[in-house]
């Protein structure tokens, strides 16, 4: 009898836990919204926020370096006559944006741009060359560079040269004869590559989940709970033993141990990673992690840990960091996605500028290194996380800036 009820809080756990998830797995900036459906039919319920609650020193650590507009942002605010004097053409520009990834390089979306024909589409985008950042909406650097070219280069003559030396990049040293050469040279340096590339320097807002305290020798762990919005309940003037009032205030008292169960989480995780990481908070190398060993102690599945660490951040004196920087790599359980990306970023650092590395010659050194196997997107995937560019353009580039 005793082993049929413990089995029955079990299922009944598990279940509670995954109708949970989604406020386990949402970062702490968008629990607000992640919490809103569950009250949505409550009329005793309401959440509140208020984001000037932060830890000491929060400001001045974290939003320091904040952009003051995002690329889109910018782009919206410039989606107007005389370049989109119609509303049609309004339109098709904002779509435009829908389709431009975070270099600022468009990418064509069937899904987004179905009304309209590719000739439409590329009439409207073609006004893009003269919209800020400059060389924005392009489909790749070339096409980004002739944007730019626009708007740099008056002279006829240099601009004839610097346009046949961006379309022809790959025999750039065929042209080194013609004397306007060094000039053209010149303009194309100046270039923003990718275009967008003062957006990706900029630090985006990161609300930390976990705070890290050096005090004295010793380290404490403490939760970002001051930025958690609060849950209300009002049942001022009803009968709270209605059936009705008192299972929706059941449901908003769920809903406030949802929360707490979601920094009891955090703060065990945060635990764990102290334990496991003590030596990098005071100046050493990560460890990596295995989720498995995190969830066995919690008493949780490692996918639910996997989705507790997702967009979630540890704040330290070292750093904002995300949670999954100290755990393995899911191609190896021994090395950590930090450790591959150091390597990978001091291979690019080093290699030679005339024979850049290609993805599977990264590879090749990686399984070297750490003694295992990964396939080529792997690497790929890592390169682009790292915001480096492939060796065909990373060569076009070490040969404008010889």
């Amino acid at each position: 009898m005793k082993l049929a009820q413990k089995l029955t809080q079990k299922v009944k756990l598990n279940q509670t836990l995954r109708s949970w998830l989604p406020i386990l797995q949402a970062p702490v900036d968008e629990l607000k919204e992640a919490l809103e459906p569950f009250i949505k039919d409550n009329p005793f319920a309401s959440i509140e926020q208020n984001k000037s609650r932060f830890p000491k020193n929060f400001y001045n650590e974290l939003y320091k370096s904040s952009p003051n507009e995002s690329l889109y942002e910018k782009l919206y605010s410039q989606i107007n006559a005389p370049l989109f004097p119609t509303t049609k053409s309004c339109q098709i520009a904002n779509l435009i944006i829908e389709c431009i990834n975070n270099e600022g390089y468009f990418e064509w979306d069937d899904k987004v741009l179905k009304e309209f024909s590719i000739d439409e589409v590329e009439r409207i985008r073609a006004r893009f060359a003269y919209l800020e950042p400059t060389g924005v909406g392009a489909k790749d650097y070339k096409e980004s560079f002739l944007f730019q070219l626009e708007d740099l280069c008056d002279d006829e003559k240099i601009y004839a040269l610097a346009k046949m030396i961006i379309c022809d990049m790959e025999n750039i040293g065929s042209y080194t004869k013609d004397k306007n050469y060094e000039a053209a040279l010149k303009i194309i340096k100046k270039f923003k590559n990718p275009p967008a590339i003062e957006y990706l320097e900029d630090e985006r807002e990161i609300i930390p989940d976990i705070f890290v305290y050096n005090i004295n020798g010793s380290i404490e762990v403490k939760i970002n709970d001051e930025y958690y919005p609060d849950i209300i309940i009002d049942v001022d003037g009803v009968d709270e033993k209605c059936d009705f009032v008192s299972s929706r205030i059941k449901e908003a008292k769920d809903l406030i141990d949802a929360l707490e169960m979601r920094k009891s989480t955090l703060y065990k995780i945060g635990l764990m990673i102290i334990e496991y990481q003590y030596d990098y908070f005071f100046g050493g190398d990560i460890k990596p992690m295995k989720l498995k060993d995190i969830a066995d102690d919690l008493g949780r599945n490692p996918s639910t840990i996997s989705r507790a660490i997702q967009n979630k951040f540890i704040s330290s004196q070292r750093g904002v960091v995300p949670l999954k920087s100290f755990f393995a790599a899911a191609a190896s359980e021994e090395i950590s996605n930090a450790a591959l990306k150091e390597f990978l970023k001091n291979l690019i650092k080093n290699e030679n500028r005339q024979k850049p590395l290609s993805d599977e010659s990264i590879l090749n050194s990686i399984e070297k290194e750490f003694d295992i196997k990964l396939v080529r997107r792997t690497i790929t995937k890592y390169r682009k996380m790292l915001g480096i560019a492939s060796s065909n353009e990373r060569k076009k580039i070490y040969a404008i800036n010889a």
